[in-house]
């Protein structure tokens, strides 16, 4: 594979992750995004119905049975029954202990990306993302606003992607980089730093193979002395931070991590419906219905209902009365009608079920398996971000409005505590933790 392919492969995984979230099912695949952080916020233009064809058969999802808005929750200041409507409060408003505004660009003008949060008050961001050149690491202390210079990410020689997955714990930082030396495989190289600033160094390579069949790594976490990671089509290994050759995890050969030591596989339509403790071999199986289509975190679900129907459709023709083809191929016959019927959140053992807002992202991890995000039409029919809290059904708007295109970016999903996105010249690190 080419340094081109290579990056193909990327963007159009990218791409993947950051798709507009059409309801469970129609995705071939679901990737897992925990403690990941991409290097910026995909555009995303509302749509009322998505239209696939394949091998003769169109897929059609309807909307016009489901909610027209989300289920009525609790407002910031306690009022029950909020209009489907009404946009609520601003989340400095509703949450100011979460919410830290900082510059959206480090002192000198360097652009960043948040990674993760090292500690309450310590961001990890990443530079030189978008000129692809020199790329650091720094931890930004969100109470001085002071930035701290960790390591520059070293560039290997015939590398397509210098610091990916990047992840932290007791005191090391880990990132994994995709490189092929002329003559040899494809591999994804691991490093490791101190926190506490350093000089990055290699702890193994990890063999790849077709990554445009194969996928690359993903799931990095830091457990104790070892770092782990999955393949993205399945399997989990550990390697000592010291160096050495990654070992399968014992009954994880399938598996991807959904947060250590959980791991679970990808069932079709419920996403991490089994899960398996790695480390003392509990076993934690999902309630899930007929019917329903869910993405499972450690201790909750959350899916919609649906309801699917085929329907007879007319091929289209011109005005002559010419069919009209779809591409290289006949328009088809039928379309397949899915419809959502419900939308929820639950615990693993089908107990304390709520519902959630209909218009809430399906498929996006939630923060911390509590906070939603939900799309709600503002005044002007202009589309409004907002974060839904399924604990105590209290709403807060991100300010994160469409573009001049259309085009909204909607922050990348994860079920760890940190949720950042930038608005003008500032950034906003979202906290979730600190939420009570």
């Amino acid at each position: 594979m080419t340094d081109l392919e290579e990056k193909l492969s990327r963007v159009l995984s990218g791409a993947a992750r950051h798709a507009p979230q059409a309801p469970a099912g129609l995705a071939a695949t679901v990737k897992t995004r925990h403690r990941r952080r991409r290097a910026g916020i995909a555009a995303v233009r509302a749509a009322v119905a998505v239209v696939l064809v394949a091998g003769g058969m169109g897929a059609v999802v309807s909307v016009l049975d489901a909610p027209a808005g989300p289920y009525p929750v609790v407002s910031a200041t306690g009022e029950a029954g909020l209009p489907a409507d009404r946009i609520p409060p601003p989340i400095e408003k509703v949450w100011p202990q979460a919410v830290h505004k900082i510059p959206a660009k480090l002192p000198g003008g360097r652009a960043y990306y948040p990674q993760l949060l090292l500690d309450d008050r310590t961001l990890l961001v990443m530079t030189g993302v978008s000129d692809g050149k020199r790329q650091f690491l720094w931890s930004y202390d969100l109470g001085t606003g002071k930035p701290r210079q960790i390591a520059e990410i070293p560039a290997t020689k015939g590398s397509a992607i210098f610091a990916d997955g990047v992840a932290a714990g007791g005191g090391h930082i880990v990132w994994w980089a995709s490189y092929k030396e002329a003559g040899g495989p494809r591999v994804a190289r691991i490093w490791t730093v101190p926190a506490a600033g350093g000089r990055p160094r290699a702890v193994t390579d990890v063999p790849l193979g077709d990554v445009m069949k194969q996928g690359h790594i993903n799931g990095l976490t830091v457990t104790g002395s070892d770092v782990v990671f999955a393949y993205e089509k399945g399997g989990v290994y550990r390697v000592p931070l010291s160096g050495g050759t990654p070992r399968p995890v014992k009954g994880a050969e399938r598996h991807h991590v959904l947060r250590w030591p959980w791991v679970g596989v990808h069932h079709g339509k419920a996403i991490f419906r089994e899960l398996l403790n790695a480390e003392t071999g509990e076993r934690r199986d999902a309630m899930v219905k007929a019917g329903e289509e869910v993405r499972c975190g450690v201790d909750r679900c959350a899916g919609v209902l649906v309801r699917y129907q085929t329907v007879k459709v007319e091929r289209p023709r011109d005005r002559s009365g010419k069919e009209i083809r779809c591409g290289t191929r006949r328009c088809p016959d039928t379309v397949q009608n899915q419809t959502i019927l419900r939308s929820f959140v639950r615990d693993r053992d089908g107990f304390r079920e709520r519902e959630l807002p209909g218009t809430f992202q399906v498929g996006d991890d939630a923060g911390l398996e509590r906070f939603f995000k939900v799309t709600l039409e503002g005044p002007g029919n202009q589309s409004v971000l907002t974060l839904y809290d399924a604990d105590t059904g209290r709403s807060a708007d991100l300010g994160i409005r469409p573009d001049a295109r259309g085009s909204m970016g909607i922050p990348d999903g994860g079920l760890d505590r940190l949720m950042t996105y930038p608005i003008k010249n500032e950034m906003y690190v979202l906290d979730l933790a600190a939420i009570k």
